[in-house]
């Protein structure tokens, strides 16, 4: 056989019997066979006995490819994985090292976003957190107006020297604050400063809330047990009191308290009643910027309330489970009232009832966004619908005013955690 035609019958038996496959098998063998010049070229083959070693070897080929293709697949898999890590180390960079540059740029996080623990503090810009340490020195500062007020009806010369002490620290510490806040905007803070200057402040908080708190206990002795209130500096989701005892079953209720605030957008949740089940038995809650509403077994009516205006307000709101039928008084007057507000629905006993907090869960799960910003004091609970007249009475501080038969405001009855602060209780003095 000439060579030319040697050549050209291999080619083609190559082709027949790779079955004209269009994937690449990577490097392949032709094996040639001697065949006569009119004979069929494939039937030869076979006959030849080479079409079984051809098809072993594409099979292998195949199995060749599949194996490296898995193997390609692993390793992207493990490129992206890697690549994803290095991404967050390269963000961590860029967020230690440029922070003055975003916060003069005014990012912030986003509200949706996840939930503002606030109380992870290492999660908190500098910034915000020097922010929040600011608040802080300000509601110190009024508890120590406060105490001032209480050592000039009670001279004594150790209050008025811890008292000018714990005063000459706050100083100390507003104007570390300040310098702080002016080294971020001039750019100069670093990450590690930023830390160590806030673990400093935050050491000294500490210890004049216990001082502070030392003296109040002083203070407390010599007070009625109603005359008190309590204070949520901070929007935070670990301050917070509990009232020791529950709610019986109730198929009617007034709730009536003082509040003072100015938090904004919303006063947040002055107070919650969970039971197991349902973490919305009874709450009053101002979120965002909705009108305060009221919830019996997650069903909602909107309030006429508007209290975030830095006063003091004495609201109530009475509720039957007959129809569902509410009321709601501010400052003595009924401003809104209402129908088929969880009708029927008698209120759940054994439960945990939390100021200052929604609950999500039975006694916990705190949101910072949902917290009470402000002072609450009275807060009391009757199993029946007051009149008009005894909610004026309790607007009014009248001698005639009525505890609760439920709940009644007593220091006794409250337990405070995170840094909720008690003292005096001012309103009525300031209406008398």
């Amino acid at each position: 056989m000439p060579a030319g035609r040697a050549a050209r019958t291999c080619a083609l038996l190559a082709l027949c019997l790779l079955g004209g496959a269009a994937q690449d098998f990577g490097p392949t063998r032709f094996i040639c066979t001697s065949v006569p010049v009119d004979a069929d070229m494939c039937a030869a083959s076979v006959a030849a006995g080479g079409a079984e070693e051809l098809r072993s070897n594409v099979l292998q080929l195949r199995e060749t490819v599949l194996q490296q293709k898995e193997t390609i697949l692993s390793q992207k898999e493990t490129i992206r994985e890697l690549t994803t890590k290095l991404g967050r180390c390269e963000s961590q960079s860029t967020l230690d090292t440029g922070a003055g540059e975003s916060r003069a740029s005014g990012g912030r996080k986003q509200p949706g976003s996840g939930k503002n623990t606030m109380g992870d503090l290492s999660r908190t810009p500098a910034a915000e957190t020097l922010s929040q340490l600011g608040q802080t020195l300000q509601s110190l500062k009024t508890r120590l107006e406060n105490l001032e007020q209480y050592s000039r009806l009670n001279s004594s010369s150790q209050t008025n020297s811890l008292k000018d002490l714990l005063q000459s620290k706050i100083d100390d510490l507003e104007r570390q604050v300040l310098s702080r806040v002016s080294t971020l905007e001039e750019g100069k803070g670093g990450p590690r400063n930023d830390t160590e200057e806030r673990a400093k402040i935050e050491s000294a908080l500490t210890s004049l809330h216990q001082r502070i708190s030392e003296l109040e206990k002083g203070q407390k002795d010599s007070r009625p047990g109603d005359k008190f209130q309590l204070t949520f500096p901070l929007r935070t989701n670990y301050m917070y009191a509990k009232v020791k005892q529950s709610l019986p079953e109730m198929y009617a209720f007034t709730v009536c308290m003082w509040l003072k605030s100015s938090a904004a957008p919303g006063v947040g949740t002055p107070f919650s009643y969970a039971v197991p089940g349902q973490a919305n038995e009874l709450v009053l809650i101002e979120w965002g910027n909705n009108p305060m509403e009221i919830l019996i077994n997650d069903k909602v009516a909107k309030l006429p309330f508007v209290i975030n205006d830095g006063k003091w307000h004495h609201i109530c709101i009475t509720w039957t489970t007959r129809d569902g039928v509410w009321e709601a008084y501010q400052d003595g007057t009924q401003g809104g009232n209402g129908e088929n507000l969880a009708p029927y629905h008698p209120i759940k006993p054994q439960g945990v009832l939390v100021l200052g907090q929604e609950q999500d869960t039975l006694g916990g799960g705190f949101d910072a966004t949902q917290a009470f910003v402000g002072e609450l004091a009275h807060f009391n609970i009757w199993d029946r619908k007051l009149t008009p007249g005894e909610v004026y009475n309790l607007a009014t501080c009248s001698s005639k005013a009525l505890s609760g038969n439920v709940i009644a405001w007593a220091e006794s009855h409250i337990e405070i955690y995170g840094g909720a602060t008690k003292w005096t209780f001012e309103a009525c003095r300031q209406i008398n």
